[in-house]
């Protein structure tokens, strides 16, 4: 348990902190408005995205494994870890071909320590996004575990434009969750943060501190 704490001090010692000032977040929420273009959806989804200290890049499908590669580049990544199943699983690979990359393949127990400790960063699809809060939804499968998104200090999130929607129950609705509910679903809105009393922001200090969304504008 000490080690625990004293891991998680350490990261809030060396983490990069921002005074919070909500007047820099404020937006007005959009409620249960279905008459959004899908221009308005996906800037208010970049501001919400970016104001939470994401990054969005819109992009092409056909660029994925090149912005992966250039991302890797630029951030010096040594070790990635990723699914074994998914739409762009094999552009994820590409993209990563001088890492040294992680396939997620057995139980967590048999690779926790790589991941907690060697990995620096994470790939996962995305199953929606929603465009009045800027969040993103994930759901997790034996195939892409949640882990992927919760645990390396960097995570790239990559989704369609095509699956932006104005709320959650939006998504909920169209996506017919009530009869095929997930066991398990995350809304992510931005990197791992926490705040002291004085309202002093810290990121990464219990999960990743870079939030990196490839959202796909494919016509």
């Amino acid at each position: 348990m000490n080690s625990a704490r004293d891991n998680i001090l350490r990261r809030l010692k060396t983490a990069n902190t921002t005074p919070h000032k909500a007047a820099d977040i404020a937006f007005e929420p959009w409620g249960f408005d279905k008459s959004k273009s899908e221009q308005e959806k996906m800037d208010r989804f970049c501001q919400a995205m970016t104001a939470s200290h994401a990054q969005v890049m819109p992009i092409e499908s056909s660029q994925i494994a090149s912005t992966i590669q250039a991302l890797s580049l630029e951030k010096e990544w040594q070790r990635a870890a990723i699914g074994t199943q998914g739409e762009w699983h094999s552009d994820f690979k590409q993209g990563l071909l001088a890492l040294d990359v992680i396939e997620y393949q057995s139980d967590i127990e048999n690779w926790k320590s790589a991941l907690f400790h060697e990995v620096d960063v994470g790939i996962t699809h995305v199953l929606a996004g929603i465009a009045d809060t800027g969040a993103l939804v994930l759901w997790p499968t034996e195939h892409e575990p949640r882990t992927l998104s919760l645990v390396p200090p960097s995570h790239i999130a990559v989704m369609s434009a095509s699956t932006l929607h104005n709320h959650f129950l939006e998504v909920m609705e169209e996506q017919n969750w009530a009869s095929n509910m997930p066991t398990n679903a995350l809304l992510i809105s931005g990197p791992s943060k926490t705040a002291d009393i004085q309202q002093t922001l810290a990121y990464g200090a219990h999960g990743p501190s870079e939030l990196i969304v490839l959202i796909l504008v494919d016509k």
